[in-house]
């Protein structure tokens, strides 16, 4: 070895040949480093690939054109947008007038020579092989080569004629239909031939049809107005193909016309700022990402990447120890024939390189070949597909650069420990006596310490989550740091264990410097498994608390809001007929104009009423004050006692019937769960029953305007004033108690309703339920119910659904898989360490059972001491998470009552321990992993020959 090339080139070759000798310690090594690696390169090949660059987004979106000019209906008024046309404003000031409404004309905006094509987007429902489904239209001649990239052909051909159609991938599949089939659309009498399939490539996910322009739109909303239903309100946009492009100042002059234009030039070449008029403009201007989030954003990046370098070298690390364990003799050797304690770490970390590279080609070759082989899934998965397989050289080299970095971190340990062995130690077998650092346990306790206080801090007095998560992994670190120490203490109870879990847990206390890196990959991983599972679980907690239910559970409600009610009848019978019901109840609703008319009104002849409240019994914060905000007028003590008064009181349910009045019977009472006989003689003696003593004035009645005309009663209402109307009043009768209504302010029955003065349609029916609906069950029932086409509001009350128990059982796993190796890798050690005492034991007559229990329990003593320490760990930064955000919470709630606003509940942020995670990892995962290694450990003695003396 002459100089220091010579001599790492040496080493690198021990280390290759040691690797090739010992290939199921090399593989294990490898696949720890590898397959993060694989991770990250397969979702850096997938995340650049799936960005799409300007080009690639404008193909999609432009096809061939130079640009899409859009109209905002601004009636023509000019206007000012921003580069990309997303963005735009009226010129001037509408603060005191009227904004602009109406269309513009579109074809002054067009220059002179310009080709043009139509792209009109509309909706409309489809008849499908089970019934009805909501479909985008879309009207564009897809084959005209300036649309060519907007759609991709994958069958057949596209539209060449008036009756034909093609249609998206997505639509055939979830309609049932194919190409060469028949296609009709709810009121129209005009069938259609599918003649191609396509999609969209930034949107595989969507429902769409294409036609030639004028084919299908314009008679669909002809035939739609006809039957008195709603029409599809389609929109136009132009595609514009001209010599030159369209410039920014094209784009200027267009938008002087009162439209909006998407340009390729621009957005290619895209102006600068101080030369955008939008930009200039008061409240706005370009809005990038502040430096203070960038630098959090790379802050929490960097731990992450530290992070799980950290878990990686931890878990390496005592696998290189084996190595260097098995290969002491060998190492004695170098330095009897004089190497020195640098050749020897050079030899050590040599493998350290070698297994990185390894799993550096390895891991980057297998992610970007998994991207390539998996790009159609991905490709589904995300919604969209990639512009291209897009590989960036300099970022795949700098990934995999961090694996070959991992390496050698994991293999800094272990070859500082083999270097500091003597030649006569390492080549007798002799480990010598070896203490553990006492400044690294005092260190620990420090950051340990600081970093509590640093969370305690973050969630008690400041409301920034950064401080609780920073002083969590200050604190996370010490506990690592400390594990030597306490895997000292673990050792005192092992006088009150039996044989072979009392030599298991000596073993693992003599020989900390490999049992403590093991112990904290388990801490670490269990640690970060605790936190998350009991952030998750405790916002599942409160999601759960602040669900509200609109019907009681398993109860279902049917609302038809169209085409006065015609269709009611049937919808009621399907709904029987498919679910297990017990209890209908048929609810009826005010009318006021045309039995057509919706319960919203909005239509020409249509009205709508309004339940009176009496003046006494209307919140101060809420009163008309012809437009004006009637909560300024009040301080913020009055504001915070007012919103406590029983006339400020707002319903948990939002009704899903305008005015919250049904009209029904006792029935009613019954499928909302209301036990109340008074109620129910209310109802048969005529009266109206109220869920809201509000609407109840002095004389026990309550009254109901009828409002015809419309304009006249919102012009009231901006003035303060009572709006015009016809006011019938009924006797009431207010429910004692105040019982969950779910919305529903008061009922009436019929005869009460036709007495008083009151025109009703059907509406639907509410049900009770012996069961809760089955999947086929809701299917039967949705087919049926496109079957009649109408709108149909349909409502199964299932309770809270929980979305967190995938991500809780992954978590599990990913922690037990990782206790798992690292315990199997700290057992392989133990018994690499221990083949003497092993030797000793089956030369005094052991059983042949001690090997096996033996390796067992050094598992299983890993195992146990990292998901102890790693459960106490992970606990303290959810708290601190959770008490942070009860406190931005509150201090919102408080905000809130200073404004007056009652709506707002007071914040209920629990912290919910999920013991079923911690019960799997302190029990199933330890005894899992001691069994595990009991059967993979070969129980016949070994004994092996005297050395030669």
């Amino acid at each position: 070895m002459k100089n220091w090339f010579h001599s790492w080139r040496a080493a690198v070759r021990i280390a290759r040949r040691d690797a090739w000798r010992f290939k199921g310690r090399s593989f294990l090594v490898l696949a720890m480093i590898a397959l993060p690696i694989l991770g990250v390169s397969a979702a850096d090949v997938t995340l650049r690939s799936s960005d799409l660059s300007t080009a690639e987004s404008l193909n999609r979106d432009l096809g061939r054109a130079d640009a899409r000019i859009s109209d905002p209906s601004l009636a023509g008024e000019p206007l000012l947008q921003n580069p990309t046309g997303e963005q735009y404003a009226p010129v001037g000031d509408f603060e005191n007038k009227p904004w602009p409404d109406g269309p513009a004309d579109v074809k002054k905006t067009i220059p002179p020579g310009a080709t043009v094509l139509e792209d009109t987007l509309g909706s409309g429902k489809l008849r499908t092989t089970h019934g009805l489904l909501h479909t985008e239209i879309r009207e564009l001649k897809a084959s005209d080569p300036m649309a060519q990239g907007i759609m991709r052909l994958l069958d057949g051909r596209f539209p060449e004629k008036g009756g034909e159609v093609a249609a998206t991938t997505h639509f055939l599949e979830t309609s049932g239909l194919r190409v060469g089939s028949k296609l009709t659309a709810r009121g129209l009498d005009a069938d259609y031939r599918i003649v191609g399939e396509y999609e969209l490539p930034s949107s595989l996910g969507t429902d769409q049809v294409n036609a030639l322009p004028g084919a299908f739109l314009a008679p669909l909303d002809k035939a739609l107005k006809a039957d008195d239903l709603p029409g599809t309100s389609p929109t136009t946009t132009r595609l514009v193909s001209l010599s030159g492009g369209f410039t920014w100042n094209m784009v200027q002059e267009a938008n002087a016309k009162g439209v909006t234009v998407t340009s390729r030039a621009v957005q290619l070449n895209p102006p600068a700022d101080s030369d955008v008029p939008l930009y200039q403009q008061d409240g706005w201007g370009t809005y990038e990402q502040s430096t203070a989030s960038k630098t959090f954003e790379m802050a929490a990046m960097g731990t992450i990447v530290g992070l799980a370098m950290l878990e990686i070298c931890l878990l390496a690390g005592p696998a290189f120890a084996v190595g260097a364990r098995r290969s002491r003799r060998q190492l004695g050797l170098v330095g009897a024939n004089g190497g020195d304690r640098s050749h020897i770490r050079a030899i050590v970390l040599s493998g350290g390189l070698v297994i990185g590279v390894a799993s550096a080609v390895v891991g980057t070759v297998l992610g970007v070949a998994l991207t390539f082989a998996l790009r159609p899934v991905l490709e589904e998965y995300n919604g969209g597909r990639f512009g291209g397989m897009e590989i960036r050289p300099l970022e795949l080299i700098g990934i995999a650069a961090l694996a070959v970095l991992t390496g050698l971190l994991a293999a800094i340990v272990p070859a500082v420990t083999a270097s500091r062995q003597t030649v006569l130690a390492s080549l007798t077998g002799r480990r010598g006596v070896r203490r553990s650092s006492r400044v690294l346990p005092v260190l620990g306790l420090i950051a340990f310490a600081l970093g509590a206080a640093i969370a305690l801090y973050g969630s008690t007095m400041t409301d920034q989550f950064a401080i609780v998560a920073g002083g969590s992994a200050l604190a996370e670190l010490g506990v690592v740091a400390l594990t030597p120490a306490l895997v000292g203490l673990f050792g005192r109870i092992g006088r009150w264990m039996p044989l072979s879990p009392r030599l298991a847990l000596r073993d693992a206390v003599r020989n900390r410097g490999r049992t403590a890196p093991a112990v904290a990959a388990v801490l670490a991983a269990v640690a970060g498994t605790v936190a998350v599972s009991t952030y998750e679980a405790s916002s599942d907690a409160q999601s759960r608390a602040a669900y509200t239910p609109e019907l009681p559970h398993g109860a279902v409600s049917v609302m038809l809001d169209e085409g006065g009610g015609r269709d009611v009848p049937a919808v009621r019978t399907a709904v029987q007929k498919n679910l297990p019901t017990e209890i209908r109840a048929d609810v009826d609703r005010i009318s006021v104009g045309k039995p057509s008319c919706s319960m919203y009104g909005g239509e020409d002849g249509c009205g709508r009423y309004e339940v009176v409240v009496p003046k006494a019994n209307q919140c101060p914060l809420w009163m008309n004050n012809g437009g004006e905000d009637p909560s300024e007028k009040f301080s913020k003590a009055e504001r915070r006692k007012l919103i406590k008064d029983w006339r400020c009181k707002e319903g948990d349910v939002y009704s899903s019937v305008n005015g919250g009045v049904l009209i029904g019977d006792a029935k009613l009472l019954a499928v909302l769960g209301i036990k109340d006989a008074d109620a129910e003689k209310a109802l048969a003696d005529g009266r109206i029953v109220s869920f809201d003593k509000r609407n109840i004035d002095t004389n026990g009645k309550i009254g109901i305007r009828l409002i015809t005309d419309v304009e006249a009663a919102d012009a009231a209402f901006e003035k303060g004033e009572d709006p015009p109307g016809d006011v019938k009043t009924v006797a009431a009768h207010q429910v004692a108690g105040s019982p969950n209504a779910y919305g529903i302010a008061m009922i009436l029955t019929p005869a009460t309703a036709e007495a008083t003065g009151l025109s009703t349609v059907p509406l639907g029916a509410y049900y009770s339920t012996g069961a809760m609906p089955s999947s086929a069950q809701k299917q039967k029932l949705d087919s049926e119910l496109d079957k009649t086409g109408s709108d149909v509001s349909l409502h199964i009350e299932g309770g809270y659904v929980s979305e967190n128990s995938i991500v809780l059982l992954a978590l599990t796993v990913f922690a037990g898989l990782v206790t798992i190796g690292a315990a199997g890798i700290a057992t392989g050690l133990a018994q690499a360490d221990a083949e003497a005492d092993l030797k000793t034991l089956a030369a005094v007559g052991a059983p042949a059972r001690v090997r096996r229990t033996l390796s067992g329990f050094q598992c299983g003593v890993v195992a146990v001491m990292g998901v102890l320490l790693g459960s106490m760990a992970g606990v303290l930064p959810a708290i601190g998470l959770r008490l942070t955000q009860r406190r931005s919470e509150e201090d919102w709630y408080r905000e809130a009552l200073d404004e007056g606003l009652s709506a707002v509940d007071l914040p209920h942020v629990p912290i919910v321990i999920p013991w079923g995670t911690l019960a799997a990892l302190l029990v199933a995962v330890p005894l899992g992993a001691a069994i595990l290694a009991a059967l993979v450990t070969r129980s016949h003695r070994v004994l092996g020959r005297r050395a030669a003396t």
